[in-house]
């Protein structure tokens, strides 16, 4: 198959069995590769692959810490601006995806999440899946939780930047009461209700990285 492919692994092991994979399995394929989320995004920019096989946790720019937050900002930018490119995402824990549910639903093109420990028979399964436009996500994903945009930005709000409620609402433009609102449904979506000797914030934080909603 001609194509081409850009792997994006800051992990060199990782990232030369996944490119050593792929040059078995697409002899005819241009393959490049990246080690951070700038150095793939501009190489996506620039080549229009017709596959990204990204790590979820990426570097920003070289020197930076592996995060989470990085892959997810990376794979909105491109289901954004590339609505129908095939995207295979590779990761451990895939929970964090569940801030994209929504987008991914909407997604044009492929996109499949592959754990890192598969066989190589699934990996390439996951591989050729996404290469032909079709969607795998985990069981946990389907059922899993419904979460609204500016509900995960309260969260990284107050757990990442560590802002009050009335500095959250500054920076959402929202009204205090609308802060209120959000907490409201977060805790429920959460599961969390008051309980004595508990504090409630604490409770929410705790369950929120559980499910892979903020780092």
């Amino acid at each position: 198959m001609n194509c081409t492919i850009v792997v994006i692994d800051d992990h060199e092991l990782v990232l030369d069995g996944t490119v050593n994979l792929l040059k078995d399995h697409y002899p005819n394929a241009t393959i490049q590769i990246a080690q951070t989320r700038q150095t793939g995004q501009t190489l996506i920019e620039q080549l229009q692959p017709d596959l990204v096989v990204v790590d979820l946790s990426i570097p920003e720019s070289e020197g930076a810490t592996a995060r989470f937050e990085t892959g997810i900002e990376l794979l909105k930018f491109l289901m954004q601006h590339y609505p129908t490119l095939n995207i295979v995402v590779q990761s451990m824990n895939p929970k964090p995806l569940v801030r994209l549910k929504p987008m991914i639903d909407d997604h044009e093109g492929g996109f499949t999440i592959a754990d890192k420990k598969l066989r190589r028979d699934e990996m390439l399964t996951k591989l050729d899946m996404a290469l032909n436009g079709g969607t795998y996500l985990p069981k946990e994903m389907k059922l899993g939780l419904e979460v609204k945009p500016e509900w995960l930005e309260l969260l990284r709000l107050a757990y990442q930047e560590g802002l009050q409620d009335k500095a959250i609402a500054k920076e959402m433009n929202i009204s205090d009461r609308t802060v209120r609102n959000y907490w409201t449904k977060v805790q429920d979506a959460l599961s969390v209700y008051p309980e004595d000797n508990q504090n409630l914030r604490t409770q929410v934080g705790i369950r929120a990285r559980e499910e892979g909603l903020i780092d």
